[in-house]
């Protein structure tokens, strides 16, 4: 695990919930038992601030970061997916995006790997459709400065097809059964008596093999998955494992910000 994923997962599950704050120290304590060392941390942190992620707060410990609005919007949108935290319905319309090419590569690689992240695939380099709209996007767009035309759309013919063209379902399916052997491993290898901080290390590289998914995964119905998705008995061990996992890490991280 990089550190900044490390501590992307960390806000988003333990710290959004908390005040979404913590001091430097505590942020380095946190970081240990995934054996991420304090200056990876700290640069980690530097280029969070830079990228809007994270802004300098000060706290009674000390010095500390906090999420910006443009963060909580991220990790409430990851939450959503994640833990299901609330509804994701189908209206059985597609959310259309469509804008003119981005010249600048490093812009339209930011602008491509956001939407993928939000859920949707291209058709071409400058339409682009998901299952729902994003809260995200309004930001996405602004911030990149691309304008774009957006449709709530009905598909003339079948939904299937157009699913086959736009993702990769025998991959992303493969993928889900890899990572289940790979998490039911990693659970199988802990303790029956761990420590808090191995329970918390352990969640942690669970909770951050599932969010990767984040960025395949877009979330289409039911209806449109294949019989017998892997992703739905992938998902039923993840909810299932970090559910008893969350009492002995959210207690270590407790501990470690005070």
């Amino acid at each position: 695990m990089h550190a900044r994923a490390a501590l992307f997962d960390l806000y988003g599950d333990h710290l959004r919930s908390r005040g979404g704050q913590a001091s430097v120290a505590a942020l380095v304590r946190l970081m240990k038992p995934l054996e991420i060392a304090a200056p990876a941390v700290r640069t980690a942190v530097s280029r969070m601030v830079r990228q809007g992620w994270l802004e300098p707060v000060r706290l009674p410990p000390g010095p500390g970061y906090g999420v910006t609005p443009k963060c909580v919007r991220r990790l409430d949108e990851a939450a959503l997916r994640i833990y299901r935290a609330g509804t994701l319905s189908w209206n059985r319309c597609w959310h259309v995006i469509v804008f003119p090419p981005v010249k600048e590569r490093p812009r339209r690689e930011r602008v491509r790997a956001t939407l993928t992240f939000l859920g949707y695939a291209a058709l071409s380099e400058s339409t682009w459709i998901g299952p729902r709209s994003s809260a995200e996007l309004d930001n996405l767009l602004e911030s990149e400065g691309v304008r774009a035309d957006r449709f709530e759309s009905a598909l003339e013919g079948d939904p299937r097809e157009l699913v086959a063209r736009a993702w990769d379902l025998h991959a992303i399916g493969e993928a889900y059964e890899q990572w289940h052997a790979e998490a039911d491993t990693l659970i199988t290898a802990l303790p029956a008596q761990a420590a808090p901080d191995q329970v918390f290390a352990t969640r942690s590289k669970l909770v951050h093999g599932w969010r990767n998914f984040l960025f395949r995964d877009p979330g289409l119905p039911p209806e449109l998955l294949p019989a017998g998705w892997p992703g739905e008995k992938a998902r039923a061990f993840f909810e299932q494992e970090a559910a008893r996992l969350l009492p002995a890490a959210a207690a270590f991280v407790d501990r470690e910000l005070h």
